[in-house]
């Protein structure tokens, strides 16, 4: 694999996975400020933060072995390069076509790299010239500082330069990437308010939501209980580590799952985490017996299930719950009004969140 494969694919994973924390606030901000999701918007987040990874994974890596021998070899590097028109003597070093000259392929490419912050600073972030430049400058300095630090002091010397140049050429392609791309049109905060019809989409996203919330949070759990297991117990050995079943069950999927998917609709109008970022809810207020054969009947039921895989490490349960993923799929789009088949067992009707109370007042 190249240099330039790894850094991409690194940039790649690491994009994917923080996408994956960040999804559920994501989708919850966007149907708050503009009333629905947009896949445009979906897909820009995403490349924002695969390009964010690869700011990263561009400018510090690869990492070479940083001693005392590398320190005493390489103490230029420790200097900063304060003439930002130094590429300009670069260029003389080398016998090569223009087009062709290293020096001037790095100041092209410093200046490319950063066009991109223009454009996410204008289009998914809906910020002015003058901001997107700014922090393309900003983040370009605190690119170049950590590495004049050798990343904050935590190796010995730098291993890359602190040069102007770079400085100059990155904030230059920032301004011309914001230059060059049209704002996001602005959402009216009465269109963001207005109801929008319950459709198989906004369903299936809100599950997928509540999987994505529960599979986290017991995650979360799992690693702190690890973590106390670890700093507590007598043996320092990573044998304290190992799984534990029945725990990783109730921490990983049973609690979490109960907290999310029962406990907090409970107490806030019937709907989960997930229902709550695309703006649904159950109509009508909470009720402790319709919650709980909502919950067993839904996503609660599918995490009690793969509980009871995890705890007793088995497979015999996967068929029961690809299946159960499949009815809950075909049951939030055939069912009327795509209640799910949770809401049909439950007696629920699934509303949207904005919609004005229909319901009749009582005379006095």
């Amino acid at each position: 694999m190249s240099q330039w494969t790894g850094q991409t694919l690194l940039a790649l994973l690491g994009g994917f996975a923080l996408a994956f924390v960040l999804v559920l606030p994501f989708v919850a901000r966007s149907y708050r400020l503009r009333g629905t999701l947009g896949i445009g918007r979906a897909v820009l987040g995403l490349a924002f933060l695969v390009y964010a990874l690869a700011l990263v994974t561009y400018t510090l890596l690869p990492q070479p072995v940083v001693d005392a021998q590398f320190c005493a070899a390489n103490t230029a590097l420790a200097q900063p390069v304060w003439n930002p028109l130094e590429f300009l003597s670069d260029m003389r070093k080398f016998r090569t076509g223009l087009l062709s000259n290293p020096a001037l392929q790095q100041v092209v490419f410093n200046a490319v790299l950063f066009m991109p912050w223009g454009f996410f600073l204008r289009r998914l972030f809906g910020k002015g010239v003058g901001t997107a430049i700014a922090t393309g400058f900003g983040v370009s300095l605190l690119i170049e500082c950590t590495q004049l630090t050798g990343v904050w002091f935590l190796f010995q010397c730098p291993y890359r330069l602190f040069d102007t140049g770079d400085l100059l050429f990155n904030t230059l392609g920032a301004a011309v990437g914001a230059l060059l791309t049209r704002p996001a049109a602005a959402v009216a905060a009465a269109d963001a308010a207005a109801p929008r019809p319950v459709t198989t989409g906004r369903r299936v996203l809100g599950m997928v939501l509540d999987l994505i919330g529960v599979t986290l949070a017991g995650v979360a759990l799992v690693v702190v209980a690890s973590a106390v297991e670890y700093l507590f117990s007598n043996n320092r050995s990573l044998a304290v580590l190992d799984a534990h079943p029945v725990r990783d069950a109730v921490l990983g999927e049973w609690l979490p799952a109960v907290v999310l998917l029962l406990v907090v609709p409970l107490f806030s109008h019937g709907a989960t985490p997930g229902q709550r970022s695309v703006r649904l809810r159950p109509e009508g207020p909470p009720v402790l017996w319709r919650a709980l054969i909502r919950f067993l009947t839904g996503s609660g039921g599918y995490f009690l299930v793969s509980g009871l895989e995890t705890a007793t490490g088995s497979n015999s349960w996967q068929g029961l719950l690809s299946l159960w993923l499949f009815a809950s799929l075909v049951g939030a789009w055939r069912t009327k009004g795509h209640r799910g088949l949770s809401g049909v067992f439950a007696g629920l009707r699934v509303v949207d969140s904005r919609e004005v109370s229909r319901e009749p007042v009582a005379a006095r």
